[in-house]
């Protein structure tokens, strides 16, 4: 696919493509379409223009609106006018929210509908604006709520689409939010302006205004933790996968576990063990409190199962049905 007759270009220097062709090589395999989420803001502008000078007549964009906002419709048809100068095809994906927490919300219907988008254009991977300024504050806010390493690795450069087997990649962690609104300023755009990441009312708004200001922070290094931490989460997750190999075993009613390895490690086995029998992803802090209870040798439920000490491990079963 070539771009549209008569478009017209949008020039970046060849050290900015050479460096997004660089970032976007381990992450996708070239065949398809590289989709584009793009909402209007200035770190998905700069994506839309990296890409289309990288892989010009491989990529498709698709801008969700959420009709949260009178502009939202409005930067959509920006966005549409831009792909149109630039000659790539787009799509405007109007979504309707289901109640309950609006970011939640918003996010589950966006990677819903862009994930409809992919099906029918035969998009084979959707790549998104996420940078390492967003890393570094994804980081700060779950240490600020007491996560695992598994929260703590923040976003990965590849993933898959939310309720999807669809490849998701993030070839921007590597890029600064500052060096992509100069990308969007130089290319002479102006971008939308999301007034949500102003509001207070909302913990990423509050935590970077305060990272604006501390300038003892080195963004770059908290992303590169969180990606230290990515490396973590892999390793404990190969641990667990032997672990569960060589300990866990079938029984009568349920599984029989006989721990080896360490705390971080064990806890992963018993949470694959609670999603297995009770088709629930269970919470990291109810899989620790069925742990400490294990190992005092005391049973313990959660969901509908129940653990049990044994000589030397612990069962998992259903829990008997109660009585009416």
């Amino acid at each position: 696919m070539q771009p549209a007759p008569g478009s017209s270009a949008i020039d970046l220097s060849a050290s900015l493509t050479a460096r997004f062709a660089a970032d976007i090589a381990p992450l996708w395999a070239g065949e398809g379409l590289l989709g584009l989420a793009v909402s209007g803001g200035p770190d998905s502008l700069a994506l839309l223009l990296l890409a289309n000078a990288a892989l010009p007549g491989r990529i498709a964009a698709a801008t969700v609106d959420h009709g949260l906002r009178s502009a939202n419709a409005e930067e959509a048809a920006m966005v549409a006018a831009l792909c149109q100068r630039l000659g790539v095809p787009h799509a405007t994906l109007p979504v309707s929210l289901a109640e309950g927490n609006v970011q939640a919300e918003a996010r589950t219907a966006r990677y819903a509908a862009l994930a409809g988008w992919m099906g029918e254009q035969g998009v084979t991977a959707l790549a998104t604006a996420h940078h390492a300024d967003d890393q570094a504050e994804t980081l700060l806010l779950r240490l600020n709520r007491g996560s695992g390493v598994a929260g703590l690795a923040g976003v990965r450069a590849r993933g898959q689409v939310p309720g999807t087997r669809l490849s998701l990649v993030r070839p921007l962690l590597g890029w600064r939010r500052a060096e992509l609104a100069g990308i969007v300023t130089a290319a002479g755009l102006a971008a939308a302006d999301d007034p949500s990441n102003r509001d207070d009312r909302f913990d990423r708004a509050r935590l970077r205004k305060s990272l604006a200001v501390a300038d003892w922070l080195d963004v770059s290094a908290l992303a590169a933790s969180a990606a230290h931490l990515a490396d973590a989460d892999a390793a404990l997750d190969w641990a667990a996968l032997r672990e569960w190999q060589d300990c866990v075993t079938r029984a009568p009613l349920g599984l029989v576990y006989r721990p080896q390895a360490p705390r971080a490690i064990a806890l992963r086995v018993l949470s694959r063990i609670i999603t297995e029998l009770d088709g629930q992803v269970p919470r990291g802090s109810a899989v620790a409190r069925l742990f400490d209870s294990l190992v005092a040798r005391q049973p313990a439920s959660i969901g509908n199962l129940v653990g049990r000490p044994l000589p030397e491990g612990w069962s998992f079963s259903k829990a008997p049905a109660r009585r009416a």
